[in-house]
């Protein structure tokens, strides 16, 4: 008889995320205290490797990587991490691995079979708008402009953030070989150092002159793999932007705005980006050149292989930050102790000026204190408070003193905010649609009881 294959539950039901952190080559960190165990990574010298470390939480089930919140359990550790373990092969699928890396440590034998290998497509054919009748979003014809409503109805994005991103989108209709006719919402892409020239679109919800068919797409014949769509209410150029948001598709970015404008109207000068899809190197790099000094916010779906794209642009923003500083002989050995894409502050510190390391030992030292305090049920929420205002002066000490030695100022730092939709929903878009669904109930709500009061008071007048 056949044994039964492990789920991805039965791997957390059965595992100790210890187990797992072990295997990729972590170790127990005796300085952290018995109360919150956690583990690190030690260099070929037998160092601590800094900000390398993972806390344990949950009785052993999860860990999480301060001073970042988010937690990891055992499926989506080795998921995130792959290339801590022995079994993975670059473009193995992420559910392969993690029942390679399972069943090893339960000592479960597991067929063999061939891997599947994922080649990204690459699309550069030419583009051309002229294959196209393009209708526009005018602000000044009403009627033309009730184009638009079936497509931007069902998404939720209103009337007035229409008007805000008006030049960034279109009707597209088009006329296939075979007499086939569709039209579809196309959000034209261009290249970061040319924002005029189209070289694609970013198609969605196409649909057949005959109503058939429904899908999102890029446009066939488009350069997808440096193109995206670049969005600015207030028209502020690329290279001129504080701040940029990157999104999956222009749909979430239209959901973006419309959740937070109110709140923050400096939204209108921003700049939007899109990657239509999966974001390619090409098109982080051609963004990140002319845009080192803004801050980047992060805003792509929330699950698990969008964390994947977010940590890949973080790594980007690192990268191009690094490009610029001066390697002088007393900044290039620590310079090139830091990782391939990994922030300014995970070089060896032992590199760094004595006052430098000094300011880290504190921070570190109060950031541990934060930790515990933070899973201490005796603690009180006034006192976690404020010492993770003291841990967070203790960074910002620390961080002015490493951009001091580095020679770079504030404002050319490394930059980047991740912002997730709340964790009930997977995109920006889903959260717009839920926060309209809840309105309209509250607002169904409150006319009934409306209507009551004015029926009760009726009846009392009778």
């Amino acid at each position: 008889m056949k044994d039964k294959e492990l789920t991805h539950n039965d791997f957390m039901q059965r595992l100790d995320i210890r187990d797992v952190l072990l295997d990729a080559g972590y170790q127990r960190n005796r300085r952290f205290g018995l109360r919150l165990p956690s583990f690190v990574r030690m260099d070929s010298e037998g160092r601590r490797i800094r900000g390398d470390k993972f806390v344990i939480t949950q009785q052993g089930k999860c860990c999480f990587q301060p001073p970042r919140q988010k937690e990891y359990n055992v499926v989506s550790f080795i998921k995130e991490h792959p290339q801590l373990f022995a079994e993975y092969r670059e473009g193995m699928n992420p559910n392969r691995l993690v029942n390679l890396v399972c069943n090893r440590l339960l000592n479960n034998p597991i067929a063999d079979r061939e891997m599947r290998i994922i080649r990204p497509k690459r699309n550069l054919k030419p583009f051309d708008t002229a294959n196209y009748d393009l209708h526009k979003f005018d602000l000044q014809d009403r009627e033309a402009q009730k184009k638009f409503y079936p497509y931007f109805k069902n998404r939720g994005i209103d009337l007035c953030t229409q008007y805000a991103f008006h030049r960034h989108f279109c009707l597209a209709t088009k006329y296939d070989a075979d007499g086939t006719i569709h039209t579809c919402l196309a959000f034209p892409l261009t290249l970061p150092k040319s924002d005029s020239t189209v070289v694609g679109f970013e198609e969605r919800d196409c649909v057949r002159i005959d109503g058939s068919g429904n899908y999102q797409d890029k446009a066939e014949k488009g350069n997808t793999h440096e193109g995206l769509w670049i969005a600015s209410p207030a028209r502020t150029p690329l290279a001129e932007a504080k701040h940029i948001y990157w999104f999956g598709s222009a749909y979430d970015a239209m959901a973006y705005y419309q959740l937070h404008q109110a709140q923050h109207p400096e939204l209108q000068k921003a700049v939007f980006v899109s990657t239509c899809g999966e974001p390619t190197g090409k098109q982080m790099r051609g963004v990140l050149e002319l845009t080192v000094p803004a801050t980047q916010h992060i805003c792509f779906d929330n699950n698990r292989k969008w964390w994947g794209f977010a940590m890949e642009l973080q790594k980007e923003v690192c990268r191009t930050v690094h490009s610029a500083i001066e390697e002088t002989p007393e900044r290039k050995p620590y310079l090139d102790s830091i990782g391939d894409g990994h922030d300014l502050d995970e070089g060896e510190l032992e590199l760094l000026p004595k006052s430098v390391q000094e300011s880290y030992a504190r921070f570190d030292t109060e950031q541990d204190k934060f930790m515990s305090m933070r899973w201490n049920e005796l603690c009180t929420p006034e006192d976690v408070k404020e010492q993770g205002n003291i841990t967070g002066k203790c960074y910002r000490d620390y961080r002015e003193r490493l951009r001091e030695f580095l020679g770079i100022d504030k404002e050319h730092d490394v930059a980047f905010i991740c912002e997730e939709a709340e964790y009930r929903h997977t995109s920006w878009n889903t959260q717009l649609l839920a926060v309209q669904r809840r309105e309209e109930s509250v607002g169904q709500r409150q006319g009934r009881e409306e209507n009551a009061e004015q029926e009760q008071q009726t009846r009392f007048r009778r």
